[in-house]
């Protein structure tokens, strides 16, 4: 896949929080670059995100940490509280970017699914031009989809190119959840190639949680930005491998395609609730990282990196 790289947004490019738009440069503090402050699924029963006050204690702390930024992936009709993302960030001074999209099938009822699929790019160009909920509701700020274990089943294909479409009408990053890490460069096939989005436009997720080198590697090579966002997930084996990948990963020249996020997904993973949650992202994680890697470096995947991947020239 011979896809042209450019790494540098044009200098209109902004970044679309619950807030309104803000130039790269104007983000303080360190990014996660995914993660869920509400998420909920038929899928994790019991175990929901959907507590403000929680939701609240998370964001200080991840503020007193050293964060300034959340790109909270949750999409269309997984529990987002697009109205609390706005109260939560004006309370607590940390700037979050809001997500459409959708999310594997199995995430939703199939009444929901059947309301949604026959115009699924008009939502999600809604969503980022007017407002979730209608105009003159908070604005997303990137799109989310997903595929599956090592594939793409036919919602999948449908969700991509209502995607593909949304982004070439209003310039949105692509944020690509990859179930276990797997089908990194058939999710590129499929959106670069077939579709036309531009890779620096596409976020690949959970590159963590498949030690793959030479995929990581080509994705990199390919142009897109690559997330390793897995710390919170105590049952994926990931941490002791991270910093050589990452290492492997700068050597190679691709400093500037990484990314760090959390993927909070479980209330038993969140900070306040014992867990690693999203302050970890930006203290714990980089201090770790910091001995195999250069400070420089992991900085640049906390702060211009982010910035870089979620801006886009608006077209809308």
């Amino acid at each position: 896949m011979a896809i042209p790289r450019r790494l540098a947004e044009p200098p209109s490019a902004a970044l679309r929080t619950v807030l309104g738009d803000l130039p790269p440069a104007a983000l303080e503090g360190r990014c996660d670059a995914h993660d869920h402050l509400f998420l909920t699924s038929p899928r994790l029963p019991g175990q929901e995100l959907d507590d403000p006050v929680a939701a609240a204690a998370e964001l200080r702390a991840f503020k007193e940490a050293g964060g300034g930024t959340v790109m909270q992936w949750t999409p269309y009709g997984m529990g987002r509280r697009a109205a609390e993302l706005v109260r939560l960030s004006r309370e607590t001074g940390v700037r979050i970017v809001a997500a459409t999209g959708l999310h594997q099938a199995v995430h939703y009822a199939p009444d929901l699914l059947d309301r949604v699929r026959g115009d699924l790019a008009a939502l999600f160009v809604a969503e980022l031009t007017e407002g979730i909920g209608g105009p003159g509701g908070p604005r997303a700020g990137l799109i989310k989809v997903a595929g599956g274990f090592h594939g793409l089943d036919a919602h999948a294909r449908h969700t991509f190119a209502a995607a593909a479409e949304a982004h070439h009408a209003t310039g949105a990053a692509i944020a690509v959840h990859l179930e276990l890490g797997t089908g990194a460069l058939d999710m590129l096939d499929l959106l670069c190639g077939t579709a036309g989005v531009a890779p620096q436009h596409v976020v690949l997720g959970h590159l963590n949680r498949s030690p793959e080198a030479a995929v990581h590697r080509a994705a990199a090579e390919a142009g897109a930005y690559l997330a390793f966002d897995g710390p919170s997930r105590a049952h994926h084996a990931t941490d002791w491998w991270l910093p050589d990948a990452l290492a492997a990963l700068v050597d190679a020249g691709f400093g500037d395609r990484l990314l760090l996020g959390g993927d909070t997904t479980t209330a038993a993973a969140r900070s306040v609730d014992g867990g690693p949650g999203l302050p970890y992202v930006v203290s714990g994680l980089p201090r770790r990282l910091s001995l195999t890697l250069e400070k420089a470096a992991v900085e640049r995947m906390l702060t211009d990196n982010p910035a870089r991947a979620f801006a886009t020239e608006w077209r809308a």
